[in-house]
């Protein structure tokens, strides 16, 4: 099932597309909201539901586990809480930028300021 051509892998999906993508009825989608809390995507007016990309990589991971690899919900309910345990330390770690890398943005930053002041 091809992503949609005209759309960016960061653009929100609406849950008929998401549906389209995974090749499952949006029942199910809706289903897996309240089996596993990890999977919240955004709900605008009219309860009209934009998956995030995180949401996305999360509705696939869930696919793939539940109707390929043959886990059950509890299962897979039981291996995303897990892992939301141990991985959730290594986004705090990358958030420190690399030391070259600070040089460079401060090169990048002074270039900036100095183009507003010219402006």
């Amino acid at each position: 099932m091809p992503d949609t051509p005209d759309k960016s892998d960061q653009a929100f999906r609406t849950i008929g597309e998401l549906a389209d993508e995974l090749g499952l009825p949006q029942h199910i989608l809706r289903y897996w909201e309240t089996r596993f809390p990890q999977l919240r995507p955004l709900q605008r007016a009219g309860k009209r539901r934009y998956y995030r990309p995180a949401d996305v990589a999360l509705a696939k991971r869930i696919d793939q586990l539940l109707n390929r690899e043959g886990y059950t919900i509890k299962g897979v309910q039981k291996l995303l809480s897990t892992r939301a345990t141990t991985a959730a330390p290594a986004p705090a770690a990358a958030a420190v930028p690399d030391a070259g890398l600070i040089p460079e943005l401060k090169r990048i930053r002074a270039m900036l300021a100095d183009a507003l002041a010219a402006a």
